[in-house]
């Protein structure tokens, strides 16, 4: 009988120091709610196929740091803390105002100095110029006004979070989620609101990955059947000179003028410049796999360990969530209302539909546009019409953010 009680209680102390025991105190149930929201998010990445590479590395990263007692959170939002936390093994708590001591820095911890040193997300520009074709920008000049008409959105929603309450930079931060452009959303957040950054990466790849769901109601309340059955002609062949000597331009002109936004730009037009000069095929091709999937596997998991319970289950995350949707739909319908106005001026030749994609998220937003005019007439192909607003729409979101960092980041 005595070894029975032994062996009780010996499981019984063991429950007891688990995790499992932590779901039963008070406030456990917050981190049993991120570990359910962390399989739905797994299950879109999965499942859904939204956004799987970066879904499933940030889902699993809010796994991990919100599994009780395996200290696997990212614990700091700031150089600073960085130090003492490595230095000293202590944080700055700026809600009690006091010093957090005895703890170590992590795994995660050594990983988000990446996304904090402002790393990662410029080699996510890398890879993704050079694996991007800008001839349908290059061929058609105009689309650069639906790219920087969608950004709309992020100006619209700076203003709206400023009346709600939010800081100046708190707003900024909040608004870039309107570009649908992780890494830049990412980048600004870590120098503008860190302390935001878990909410607003969600948030932002959250709205990427569910363009096939929002942006056709949208689109379809804002255009006629006529108007989304026009048929767009063929776009003039791009020289080889044209395409090398875009990124070289852009980079100057828009790294001179902001030069804030000059890491993001002018990582992205680095990688493209590597694809399109014909003499760098091997680490054209390095960018484009090995170290685009070893920072996004990096960026992910650390960005998804922010999103710790304690800090993420708040009034004011649902308040960005929501301000994150008005951006992301006052973006796509800018797009359509600007496309509407070239179809206006150019007696229906451009399809107002391609305006949508001028929001950055690549290649999504271009095949929505291209599955809606579709629907309304099955022989039109505006994916590549729509590639052009699209590939702007990446310019457009990184020069917002350096407009945002040059105005309040200082």
């Amino acid at each position: 009988m005595e070894i029975l009680q032994g062996v009780w209680g010996a499981i019984v102390d063991i429950f007891a120091n688990s995790g499992y025991a932590f779901f039963f105190t008070d406030g456990g149930w917050k981190n049993l709610v991120m570990l359910l929201m962390s399989f739905f998010f797994l299950w879109l990445g999965i499942k859904k196929g939204f956004e799987p590479l970066l879904m499933i590395p940030i889902a699993f990263g809010m796994l991990l740091a919100n599994i009780p007692g395996a200290n696997l959170a990212v614990q700091y939002h700031d150089m600073q803390n960085f130090i003492e936390l490595v230095v000293r093994g202590r944080v700055w708590d700026e809600v009690n105002e006091v010093w957090i001591t005895g703890l170590s820095a992590g795994l995660m911890d050594f990983l988000y100095f990446g996304v904090k040193a402002g790393i990662y997300p410029p080699l996510i520009f890398l890879g993704i110029g050079s694996m991007t074709d800008f001839s349908p920008l290059i061929a058609n000049p105009k689309s650069f006004i639906l790219g920087a008409a969608a950004q709309f959105g992020i100006f619209f929603t700076y203003i709206g979070a400023t009346l709600l309450g939010f800081s100046s930079q708190e707003s900024g931060a909040i608004a870039i989620i309107g570009g649908a452009d992780g890494p830049t959303a990412i980048f600004v957040t870590s120098i503008l609101a860190p302390a935001l950054l878990g909410t607003i990466a969600v948030a932002a790849y959250s709205y990427m990955a569910l363009v096939p769901v929002i942006q056709p109601p949208i689109m379809r309340a804002l255009t006629t059947k006529k108007e989304r059955s026009v048929v767009m002609g063929n776009l003039r062949p791009v020289s080889k000179l044209e395409k090398i000597l875009f990124p070289i331009m852009v980079t100057v002109i828009v790294a001179l003028l902001l030069p804030d936004a000059g890491a993001l730009v002018g990582m992205l037009m680095f990688g493209n410049l590597l694809k399109e000069s014909g003499r760098t095929e091997r680490i054209a091709k390095a960018a484009q796999n090995e170290l685009m999937n070893i920072v996004t596997i990096m960026l992910g998991v650390s960005v998804g360990a922010t999103t710790s319970a304690q800090s993420f289950l708040t009034l004011k995350t649902i308040s960005i969530v929501a301000l994150g949707l008005v951006a992301f739909a006052v973006g796509t319908a800018s797009g359509v209302l600007f496309g509407k106005l070239m179809y206006i001026f150019t007696k229906g030749k451009v399809n107002p539909l391609i305006g949508s994609a001028g929001v950055s998220a690549v290649p999504m937003a271009a095949r929505v546009s291209q599955k809606e005019g579709q629907k309304e007439n099955p022989s039109n192909f505006l994916l590549m019409h729509a590639m052009g607003p699209n590939v702007s729409g990446v310019i457009g979101s990184a020069v917002a953010a350096g407009v945002l960092l040059t105005l309040l980041g200082k």
